[in-house]
């Protein structure tokens, strides 16, 4: 038996659903070895490098570079042997059934007349590197099932015999039948439906017209220019003017973070705690401590260090949450906003409660750089327990943050500015406050637990020789 595999759309991450293949490095046809990078896959982010697992030949390339996102489980190509025939291949394909693949119990039997094989079909080896209980394996091989799409639910990420059963079992997708038809072009009159449109509003008898767009279309901006310009008038009712939009769809991170955020809207429950902590001593402490750190450490960065230290006092802020489940972390992973040249990313400071300000400093400036070359790896942004978006540097006095789930949390920091305030003796002076506003998920965190955190957070602040400590 010829040793055919496929070559699937990995899943990186749990929330990963669909990535796009930037490039092959390997030619369809041309043999491949351990190691050799294989082909670039870009995910709503950042583009991962693919190597070959082993030695084969890239016998037939289903999905070229540069094309449509594809869901997480599509057979992008197939590897085989040297000598494997054409033949084998178009069967292979053929009988190919993804761990996700929808059910179409019609097409099946469209595409497939014959009967079925009166035998079960033998079982297709499976060499991987994921870690999986022999049950499982065997299972996947029986059925010729591809794993790599397949989330383990066992410890440190095993794929489970449950886990290859739910993927067999996997729920049918709807079919959907594909664009509506449009009615036929006019045979007299050849015009796009805006330019029909714009010309019925204005009046314009399209069939002495002549388009200049594809085959002599008649296109929109041939309507335009046919029609009248109204000449201002002193003291002339205002005429408005045609305002068609300028469509721009989506793009992956868009895309990603459309959906991220909609989900975090509808199902979590936000609730939100503002505050201000007076940031005057800190401001003060800044100058003198980045001299003798000899780092170039921001706000925000002592920002970091104070709410990693405030979450590992309040363990039960610090969490995740996962369906049913909380999971509760002792070190406090930090998730900063940056703007990216692909879209706003948030990457890690891990375990930023352990780490001093300048290390923290250190740590963000390369996180940052990596972010606005686009080199951020799914390591540098997987995980986090907790948040912070700071737009204070834009001017933005105070705002609410939508949640990142799984984290339960995130602290919106606004632009630190003076307010008046009452002094000890009782007259009236200015300090700079800093506006904060935390946005909690109520069901993991409760109001109590929130505000405790954001009075140690504000305390830290305001004292910050404990960030030293």
């Amino acid at each position: 038996m010829p040793d055919i595999r496929p070559f699937c759309m990995p899943k990186w991450g749990i929330e990963m659903t669909e990535g796009t293949l930037a490039d092959w490095k390997v030619a369809e046809g041309d043999a491949f070895a351990r190691g050799q990078l294989l082909c670039l896959i870009e995910t709503a982010k950042i583009t991962n490098e693919v190597e070959a697992e082993y030695d084969a030949v890239l016998a037939r390339v289903l999905v070229p570079a540069g094309g449509e996102a594809q869901p997480v489980g599509t057979l992008l190509a197939v590897t085989a042997q040297a000598g494997t025939s054409a033949e084998e291949i178009d069967a292979f394909i053929a009988a190919f059934r993804p761990a996700n693949a929808p059910v179409n119990p019609g097409a099946a039997a469209q595409d497939a007349p014959a009967p079925a094989p009166a035998h079960p079909p033998a079982p297709r080896p499976i060499q991987t590197n994921r870690a999986i209980s022999p049950e499982a394996l065997k299972l996947a091989e029986a059925s010729g099932l591809d794993i790599e799409p397949i989330e383990g639910s066992g410890r440190n990420g095993r794929i489970t015999l449950q886990d290859v059963q739910q993927a067999l079992n996997a729920p049918a997708r709807p079919v959907l039948s594909g664009p509506l038809a449009l009615a036929a072009e006019d045979g007299k009159v050849f015009a796009s439906p805006l330019a029909r449109r714009i010309a019925a509003q204005h009046g314009i008898d399209l069939s002495g017209v002549t388009g200049t767009g594809p085959r002599g279309r008649i296109s929109k901006a041939d309507v335009l220019a046919l029609v009248e310009k109204p000449v201002p008038t002193p003291g002339a009712a205002f005429s408005p003017v045609p305002n068609p939009p300028a469509i721009v769809p989506f793009d992956r991170v868009r895309k990603v973070v459309a959906q991220r955020l909609t989900q975090a809207k509808q199902e979590i429950p936000h609730f939100y705690l503002r505050s201000s902590a007076r940031l005057d001593e800190l401001l003060a402490l800044r100058k003198t401590a980045n001299l003798v750190l000899g780092a170039r450490a921001s706000i925000n960065d002592y920002l970091v260090r104070a709410a990693a230290i405030a979450l590992a006092r309040h363990p039960d802020v610090n969490v995740q949450v996962h369906g049913q489940s909380i999971h509760r972390f002792a070190h406090a992973d930090i998730a900063i906003a940056v703007a990216g040249p692909h879209g706003l990313v948030t990457p890690i400071v891990r375990q930023a409660n352990r780490q001093s300000v300048a290390q923290i400093a250190q740590a963000t400036s390369a996180l940052i750089d990596k972010a606005k070359a686009g080199r951020l790896s799914l390591g540098d942004m997987e995980g986090g327990t907790f948040s912070i978006s700071n737009l204070g540097m834009f001017g933005v006095e105070e705002f609410a943050a939508i949640i990142n789930p799984p984290q339960a949390a995130i602290l919106a920091v606004g632009a630190a500015g003076r307010a008046p305030c009452e002094k000890p003796d009782g007259s009236v002076g200015f300090e700079t406050r800093l506006a904060l506003t935390l946005a909690v998920d109520h069901r993991a965190i409760d109001g109590a637990a929130a505000a405790q955190f954001l009075a140690t957070l504000k305390g830290l602040i305001e004292a910050p020789e404990a960030l030293f400590a």
